[in-house]
């Protein structure tokens, strides 16, 4: 009797923020050029700009990995990528006195509500959830990335896709500007 193989684990990769703030549409460039990559299979790319519900929502589907690509001010060099591995399901906690809004959700307040979701219904969060930042040189209103954030689009491309070929390049509680 042959078994039938096992699928290949899920992935998400999501790329997050809002391309009328400059830089803030880093993660959706980031994706965008993704998508256009051959990625490992059970590997899904998505362009949620700002639509963090949504993507709460998406990944109650079922996803052992995501990978947030978003626009991450840490105080280094514009263009600086950092590689994140988010803190364990549960302990994530939304903004105090921040009203649920759809449009303005932060990748902490998508994975909290997560959270929520997860254990209302008793689905189990991505296993692993890593955050591809990279630091901005502007947020302010204007569509575009900014020289060095736009030149910083390649290796973060690179980054990701050898993040999903081989999970373990990052370890738990790993951060590290690349």
């Amino acid at each position: 009797m042959n078994a039938a193989a096992a699928p290949p684990p899920r992935a998400l990769v999501a790329g997050v923020g809002n391309i009328f703030l400059g830089d803030d549409g880093f993660g959706v460039e980031a994706a965008r050029l993704l998508a256009g990559q051959e990625l490992p299979p059970g590997v899904e790319v998505a362009d949620i700009g700002i639509r963090g519900v949504h993507l709460a929502y998406q990944l109650l589907d079922g996803y052992d990995t995501l990978v947030l690509l978003d626009a991450t001010a840490r105080g280094g060099r514009p263009g600086t990528l950092y590689v994140i591995d988010a803190a364990e399901p549960g302990s994530r906690r939304p903004p105090q006195d921040v009203p649920l809004d759809g449009h303005r959700m932060s990748p902490d307040a998508v994975l909290a509500l997560l959270d929520t979701l997860c254990a209302g219904i008793g689905t189990p969060p991505p296993r692993r959830t890593l955050v591809v930042g990279c630091e901005p040189a502007t947020v302010e209103e204007g569509i575009g990335l900014s020289p060095a954030v736009a030149a910083a689009l390649p290796e973060a491309v690179r980054l990701v896709a050898g993040l999903l070929r081989d999970p373990s390049t990052v370890k738990e509680g790993d951060e590290a500007a690349v």
